[in-house]
């Protein structure tokens, strides 16, 4: 244990030796130049942007977002109206077992029609969900799309080294001064109502 902690000192000493060593090597016009750089350096020209305040005020946002909610409640009426026709279906053959008015040949062909139609139904809701996927994929590409090409622009005059996305509580605490979302905003929709939004 002893020789483990020499071994140790040991190390440490030689590190701070090589590193007061390269200290003493930096010559004063190194040193100069460092401290230079340290006191020339300019401060970081942060902003952000509110994404919620994007999403429900940014015009296109708000209509893709409509277009979407539609698109939802259309597959949601569609697979329920389907849902519940397989379940009437599937009540109607249950009684008709029970009061045996059908014969076991019918019972078979009837539940195997049942199968089918519930295979047909379980395809349409994985075709309807997969077709609601892409267009939701397709409207956020259009929607980062439009905003990297709007602030690429919009950023020529102010001149910031980085615009950051605030969402939620990503940041804890900001300067509003570092807010830029109200002209951010203002801009997208100056630029989507003059017809040169990027689709």
């Amino acid at each position: 244990m002893t020789r483990i902690k020499t071994l140790s000192t040991i190390a440490m000493t030689f590190f701070a030796s090589l590193s007061f060593m390269a200290c003493q090597k930096q010559t004063p016009s190194e040193s100069k130049e460092a401290t230079n750089l340290s006191t020339n350096a300019q401060p970081i020209k942060l902003a952000y942007v509110e994404v919620d305040s994007i999403m429900t005020r940014y015009q296109f946002a708000t209509e893709y977002a409509a277009v979407l909610k539609k698109k939802m409640e259309t597959i949601q009426s569609t697979l329920n109206n389907k849902g519940l026709a397989l379940q009437k279906d599937v009540a109607d053959f249950q009684n008709k077992i029970q009061q045996g008015s059908i014969t076991q040949e019918q019972a078979t062909a009837m539940q195997s029609a049942l199968q089918k139609k519930q295979a047909q139904l379980q395809n349409l809701q994985e075709s309807l969900t997969a077709q609601y996927q892409e267009m939701q994929d397709t409207y956020n590409k259009a929607l980062h799309d439009s905003i990297q090409h709007f602030l690429a622009s919009f950023n020529q005059s102010y001149k910031y080294d980085l615009i950051i996305s605030k969402s939620g509580d990503n940041i804890l605490l900001g300067n509003s001064k570092m807010d830029i979302t109200d002209e951010v905003i203002k801009g997208l929709n100056k630029r989507y109502k003059g017809g040169v939004e990027d689709k």
